[in-house]
């Protein structure tokens, strides 16, 4: 070999094969497009919502109504828990009445028809209660009845029933009945047919209840008594035949 000879160089087989690469942006179009394709859509504005509705405002008036309503509660089972206390600590019983006596001292039919009546009562109250006193207070009304018409009417003293008391009341009552034809009729004819009368005795007293040493505010006692006599004629001892007083009490 000579020293005029070329040398030319060999194609290496393991060396990697580079290929021409393709234009990343096509001829016919331009780099802004290109920022147009490549740029990322818009989210759609969709309203945010709350898992829960916002609570509204309760009204003033609402509020109001409530805080009434409790208290009218409380109240209540304050009242009932004193007086179940009160049961307890005193067991109270319901006074007892009787009708013993009935005098008639006047039973007149005037000339201009009016009938005259004047009555004495005999009445005894019972006070079972050992640890409870009753006071009665002024303001009482009795009236004695026969059927719808009212005969006479007085009123109880005024006194304070202690323990266990027993008190005997002689109370005396007074009326005047107009156009008393048709009563001096009804009563002739009870007389004939059954040979008595039937009177009803109505009482309401004002009275406060002492429970030891505290007085409880006042309350007004009812009683109705069923009294049947014999007769009605004055100056004579009339015989009670039957005798019947239920009792209650009103706030």
């Amino acid at each position: 070999m000579t020293d005029n000879q070329k040398i030319h160089p060999l194609h290496d087989v393991e060396a990697p094969q580079q290929h021409p690469s393709a234009p990343l942006v096509p001829r016919n179009s331009s780099k802004s497009d290109d920022h147009q394709q490549h740029q990322p859509l818009p989210m759609p504005n969709h309203p945010i919502r709350n898992s829960k509705p916002p609570k509204k405002r309760r009204s003033c008036c609402c509020k109001f109504f409530c805080w009434i309503f409790s208290i009218l509660i409380i109240l209540i089972i304050a009242i009932g828990i004193a007086i179940g206390i009160l049961f307890l600590a005193f067991r109270p019983k319901i006074p007892k009445y009787s009708v013993d006596e009935l005098r008639v001292t006047q039973f007149n039919v005037s000339d201009n028809n009016s009938l005259s009546v004047t009555f004495n009562l005999t009445i005894t109250a019972r006070n079972p209660n050992k640890k409870i006193g009753i006071d009665y207070r002024g303001g009482s009304h009795i009236s004695a009845w026969y059927n719808d018409t009212k005969l006479c009417e007085g009123s109880l003293p005024k006194f304070y029933q202690g323990h266990k008391n027993v008190t005997v009341l002689s109370i005396p009552l007074n009326g005047q009945t107009q156009n008393a034809t048709g009563l001096r009729d009804s009563l002739t004819q009870q007389f004939t047919q059954v040979g008595s009368v039937p009177l009803n005795l109505k009482v309401k007293q004002p009275v406060r209840i002492k429970f030891g040493k505290l007085k409880i505010f006042k309350i007004n006692f009812r009683v109705r008594c069923r009294i049947v006599v014999d007769s009605l004629n004055t100056n004579n001892s009339i015989r009670i035949r039957s005798s019947s007083c239920k009792f209650r009490f009103k706030l």
